[in-house]
């Protein structure tokens, strides 16, 4: 029986074989999108829980990622929009992601997010669907096709929501200056 039925089947083990080498890319997507190491490892804790909740509800094993994925990504920006109804500010003592590269070579995007304040400022003032695209797209260098099954869109709509994202951006850089 493949690990995915198994852990349906209520395996604990099989769960956390197939969940454990996901952990690193859901944690980094949800580190780009909410911008707050807290609130990233709790939206990964519970896209997780969530994960494992509903699994004897999946039909399709085979799309368990994309099914992660997706509920990794609602969890991130219900955190966003209930951040902005009660924000509270986190004091940093020091990173606890030393396992987690955010800034990867060749990827000018996060690298310029994670290391230049006025992007990063920019890219708070984005709404979580725009955050969300972009992190999708530039970050987890996911194709247009993709980005549009995890969010449920077509393909057009996903390429509009992109280019209106980088719109959005390119705005609140300028408003930055």
């Amino acid at each position: 029986m493949p690990l995915i039925e198994r852990a349906q089947a209520g395996d604990h083990a099989a769960f956390e074989t197939v969940l454990r080498p996901k952990l690193q890319r859901l944690l980094r997507m949800s580190l780009s999108i909410v911008d707050n190491e807290s609130d990233a490892r709790d939206a990964v804790q519970e896209a997780c829980f969530l994960a494992w909740r509903e699994l004897p509800r999946l039909r399709d094993p085979l799309r368990f990622e994309a099914w992660l994925w997706q509920i990794a990504i609602n969890v991130c920006r219900t955190t966003l929009r209930d951040r902005r109804r009660s924000w509270v500010r986190e004091i940093h003592v020091g990173s606890q992601t030393a396992g987690i590269e955010a800034v990867q070579p060749g990827r000018p995007f996060t690298e310029d997010v994670s290391t230049n304040d006025s992007i990063r400022r920019a890219f708070r003032r984005l709404d979580p669907d725009k955050r969300t695209i972009l992190v999708l797209h530039h970050v987890e260098d996911r194709p247009i096709s993709e980005i549009a099954g995890l969010l449920s869109i077509p393909e057009g709509t996903a390429k509009w929501r992109l280019h209106s994202a980088r719109r959005a951006l390119t705005r609140a850089l300028e408003a930055e200056r």
